[in-house]
């Protein structure tokens, strides 16, 4: 069943949080086949906090224009909490398995540099893992400060946003000259 956008979780709950206020510890959810959407309302019921990144695609059906809200990492949800929380999540019989988080600090700062590239309305792209490249932060306009990996993809420079817990990465368009080589 295809969601209307507005009957869609929250990206973030609490909404309007940021990843780094969110305080706990971070699980990543593996779910069962298509069920990101159900936990994180299943989550919401619970309180407990998550970060679901989504993007909204547009594509033509029987040559009418459909927006949909995707969920950019299929099959995995990330959430912050105790063990117990932990728990309960696994209770909604939604997930297949949880993954432990061993480097917090590392998944926070991903997690932001997603966040806030969402948070600038820009298109976001499901995008390859890469482990070698060069690590590029961002030195101004609304991305300042993120952390990526800098490619070019069609003679279009492409700043990549890895989750390596997971070993899948997002990549949006970039300006090359706001970058700065920081490896």
């Amino acid at each position: 069943m295809v969601l209307k956008p507005q009957d869609n979780p929250p990206v973030v709950y609490p909404e309007g949080a940021s990843i780094e206020e969110i305080e706990g510890r971070w699980w990543v959810a593996h779910t069962k086949a298509r069920n990101e959407k159900s936990l994180a309302w299943d989550l919401v019921k619970r309180g407990t906090s998550y970060f679901l990144p989504m993007v909204e695609k547009v594509r033509a059906v029987r040559g009418r224009k459909v927006k949909s809200i995707l969920v950019l990492f299929a099959g995995y949800l990330f959430f912050c909490g105790s063990e117990d929380e932990r728990y309960r999540a696994m209770t909604t019989n939604r997930i297949a398995s949880t993954i432990e988080v061993a480097e917090q600090d590392r998944l926070i700062r991903e997690l932001s540099s997603i966040q806030a590239a969402m948070s600038g309305s820009r298109q976001l792209d499901p995008f390859p893992y890469l482990q070698a490249g060069r690590r590029c932060v961002v030195t101004s306009g609304p991305l300042k400060g993120v952390e990526g990996l800098l490619v070019r993809r069609k003679n279009v420079d492409r700043l990549v946003l890895q989750v390596h817990v997971l070993g899948q990465a997002v990549s949006t368009e970039i300006d090359a000259g706001l970058l700065e080589v920081i490896d």
